[in-house]
């Protein structure tokens, strides 16, 4: 039988971890799932000014919150999620081929700020996730951008149903499929009417069906239908629940400050909210 869980909490980052650790003390079961060495902001801080107790640079931080994590138990499933599917009861996440259900649900993504290669087209010929959507592109020939290198089994997959799959990238690589094209050029832009048609780069122009954006971290408004956000972030009350019943928001998503403190505050109010959510529903 498969297993339901009470909360499924979405991101490696601060506030994930911050809902991972709160969900545990409060006896959830819970499943963490996101990138490992809690996001590459943090790494990357040259110094954490406001985290109460703690002096020193990101590497030092994550290093103290690994020595955390390892003594609390807190583990960490490292895959990342493509889509969030409200059901009639609970939640169904997919990663790629897997799946995962739960009562409720923590999105602690973070936040991209910068407008994603043809976000216009969302649902009309854009997608960031093979899995999902590549069968609807049988015999059309499509585009795919390769933003991290450990996507390229995506690609592969997309050269099941595609006619031809032009790959563009920055890297040297090669690949297994005879259907897909190398090319070492920057996208730029994604044109069409209502549907895709063509992708722009900084040398050309191709005529394309669909365009596949792998690797790249898909904005809230395409990683789960339905939910309601203001521009880059997700519409959050106090409570951090969103407009979809069962599901919170916590971080970075729900807009500034963009600080670790505020991160780990809303991590803890979410898994609160939640349990609060869980107990609701089994007296109704």
């Amino acid at each position: 039988m498969e297993q339901i869980r009470d909360v499924i909490i979405v991101g490696g980052g601060i506030a994930g971890y911050s809902a991972a650790l709160t969900a545990k003390n409060l006896k959830l079961d819970y499943l963490w799932v996101g990138d490992k060495n809690f996001g590459k902001k943090t790494a990357k801080a040259e110094y954490v000014r406001n985290y109460p107790a703690f002096q020193g640079d990101g590497a030092e931080f994550i290093r103290a919150l690994g020595a955390q994590k390892e003594a609390e138990g807190i583990v960490l499933t490292e895959k990342r999620i493509d889509a969030v599917y409200k059901e009639k009861s609970g939640f169904l996440l997919t990663a790629g081929d897997e799946s995962f259900r739960s009562r409720t649900v923590i999105l602690a993504t973070g936040v991209e700020l910068s407008a994603s290669l043809g976000d216009e087209f969302l649902g009309r010929g854009v997608s960031y996730c093979a899995v999902c959507d590549g069968a609807l592109y049988k015999n059309k020939r499509i585009a795919a951008v390769l933003y991290a290198r450990g996507e390229l089994e995506e690609a592969e997959y997309l050269a099941t149903f595609a006619t031809e799959v032009l790959l563009f990238t920055r890297e040297q690589i090669s690949c297994k499929a005879k259907n897909i094209r190398v090319l070492n050029e920057i996208p730029k832009a994604v044109g069409g009417g209502f549907r895709v048609e063509k992708i722009v780069t900084d040398r050309s122009e191709y005529a394309v069906d669909g365009v596949f954006l792998l690797g790249k971290t898909a904005p809230p408004s395409a990683l789960c239908g339905g939910l309601k956000t203001e521009g880059a972030h997700v519409a959050a009350g106090r409570d951090l629940a969103t407009n979809l019943a069962g599901l919170f928001a916590a971080g970075d998503i729900t807009g500034k400050p963009y600080q670790f403190i505020k991160a780990a505050g809303e991590g803890c109010t979410a898994a609160y909210s939640a349990k609060a959510y869980l107990n609701a529903e089994k007296k109704g």
